[in-house]
């Protein structure tokens, strides 16, 4: 039994997930605070422990290796009300399974706890090379849950941009992450992609390197990106003779969404450049 334990003392999110997992005929329970926690793990094992969102990460990080002292394999969920980056690369450090800070989202919380319930190969599947605040840079396993765990310790690390950016910048991230793992990787665990996130005074940077011989624009007929402009849609017919799942959007979302986005000519390698302020690629050029 994959049993989730979430930590709620009158916080809305921890209902709202809980009621969530509960949709999803997730075995939950839920503890009154800190000391009803490590209480309940005394008592018995849980697979997943969501933290509660009003303590800082700083709290659940010491709360996290007080429950580990108890449950050595426990994963485990940040929800916190702030960050840092040396707070983000410490749960990172700490093998936090995930960490969020506000705006929440039940859903994918929910979904991410639930996957976490019956990872079996979590623990190495994110090793961490560079922890530097200003340039942290990882190997991370050709796993959709990695990814999707990799991709919650990189929206704290691109907090400093306004929200509207970093969810611009998250969601190019996302799509090149994916794209990485699954057509440079096939999603095989044994195979690692690279990924360095980089802030400087200006803009945030994301590099991610994949480990196949890369590709040709000309060679991808089954993306969005490489439509002819007066047949948007060619791609969907490529994809379908190939027998490939719906999609191809990937790189052209990517592209719309960031300042600059660089491949290297095998295209194996990418940069996804955003900057703090809005006006900054415009003044640049004008100033050239």
């Amino acid at each position: 039994m994959n049993r989730i334990l979430i930590i709620s003392s009158g916080c809305d999110i921890s209902s709202e997930v809980g009621a969530v997992l509960s949709a999803m005929e997730a075995p939950v329970e839920h503890a009154a605070g800190h000391a009803d926690a490590l209480r309940q793990l005394r008592l018995r094992a849980f697979d997943v422990v969501i933290t509660n969102c009003e303590k800082g990460m700083k709290e659940d990080l010491a709360l996290l290796a007080e429950m580990r002292s108890i449950r050595p394999g426990l994963k485990c969920i940040l929800l916190a009300r702030t960050s840092t980056p040396d707070e983000v690369i410490a749960a990172m450090q700490g093998h936090a399974f995930a960490c969020y800070t506000p705006p929440f989202n039940a859903g994918e919380i929910a979904r991410v706890a639930l996957s976490a319930a019956t990872d079996g190969d979590w623990k190495n599947d994110i090793e961490i090379l560079s922890a530097a605040p200003e340039w942290v840079s990882v190997r991370a396993q050709c796993r959709l849950i990695t990814a999707e765990r990799l991709l919650t310790f990189e929206r704290e690390l691109s907090a400093r941009l306004p929200e509207e950016r970093r969810r611009q910048m998250m969601q190019a991230f996302r799509e090149i992450l994916l794209n990485a793992m699954e057509h440079g990787a096939a999603f095989d665990p044994e195979q690692m992609v690279e990924v360095i996130a980089i802030r400087t005074a200006r803009s945030f940077v994301f590099y991610v390197r994949d480990p196949g011989g890369g590709f040709r624009h000309e060679r991808l007929k089954h993306a969005a990106i490489a439509n002819p402009p007066d047949d948007p849609v060619a791609h969907v017919l490529e994809r379908e003779k190939e027998g490939m799942r719906p999609g191809g959007y990937g790189l052209l979302v990517a592209r719309g969404t960031v300042d600059e986005l660089i491949f290297n000519e095998s295209g194996n390698e990418v940069l996804l450049i955003k900057y703090v302020q809005d006006g900054y690629v415009r003044d640049r050029a004008g100033s050239a």
